[in-house]
Formats: structure tokens, C-alpha cells, sequence
């Protein structure tokens, strides 16, 4: 079984180095609590008991070790593209917008996880309606 020996972070990335000695990294906006986090938040860690899971009690974020193993971005991800288009979109204030979890949403923006048909349609319409409501504005 493998298992996390040590959890780092440098340059926007998070680092797990497994107990067989294999380093895994992601960038840290895949997790966007341990993003906002301080250093000090970051570094207060624990290991589960299986040492397969990582906790920040400070902060209540999880993250399991299998969440490091993919090594390249996927290559379809619609809502990355859009995340990634427009960087000025707040994904914090758009996740509590079409009430999903930020760390959820953050996972779907890097590919870690994939939303289902209708959880990308629950985005898509988030993203129309945002549109809509940005070319209503008037400045008067």
C-alpha cells in the first residue's frame, strides 16, 4: 500500500513525497482552501492512520493521497478551459453563486475530478447567467 511520508509546498504547488520515496505534486489551485491558507495553516498538517490521507484540522480541508497520482492535465475539460479564459472569475464567489464547494468546484477546474451532465449543465447556466447579468450593467 502507499502510503505519504511528507507533505511540502513551494511555488503555488503542493508536494507529497510517498513512504517508497516517489514525489507527487499539484498546483495549489486545485485546492483552493490550502490556497487562501496561511503557511503556518499549511504546514499544521496531520497524516490519517492509514497515512494515506492528509488533514488540516485549522482549516477543515482533506485531501487523500490518491488525488496526487495523476501526472498529466487532462486534455478535455471544458470547465477549466472557461476558469482558465477568464482568470477574473472568483471561484469562490461563483462556487457559493450556484451553491457547489469551492474545494468541489476547484477540483473540477484542474481535472481531478469530473463533473457529471448535470452538474456541468448546473455550471454552464452559472456562467450564462454571469454573462447576462454583466451585460445588463449600465453605468450611468
Amino acid at each position: 500500500m502507499v502510503t505519504i511520508s511528507k507533505i511540502w509546498f513551494k511555488d503555488g504547488r503542493i508536494f507529497m513525497k510517498t513512504g517508497q520515496g516517489e514525489v507527487y505534486s499539484r498546483p495549489l489551485e486545485a485546492f483552493p482552501i490550502l490556497l487562501e491558507a496561511s503557511e503556518e495553516q499549511r504546514n499544521a498538517y496531520t497524516l490519517n492512520k492509514f497515512k494515506d490521507g492528509v488533514r488540516w484540522e485549522c482549516i477543515d480541508e482533506d485531501i487523500h493521497i490518491d488525488s496526487f497520482f495523476t501526472k498529466e492535465e487532462p486534455k478535455n475539460n471544458p470547465v477549466g478551459d472557461i476558469f482558465k479564459r477568464y482568470p477574473q472569475i472568483n471561484v469562490s464567489a461563483f462556487a457559493k453563486q450556484i451553491g457547489i464547494n469551492k474545494s468541489l468546484l476547484a477540483k473540477y477546474i484542474y481535472g481531478i475530478k469530473t463533473p457529471g451532465p448535470a452538474r456541468l449543465k448546473e455550471i454552464r447556466d452559472g456562467i450564462h447567467k454571469l454573462g447576462r447579468e454583466l451585460a445588463e450593467v449600465d453605468f450611468v
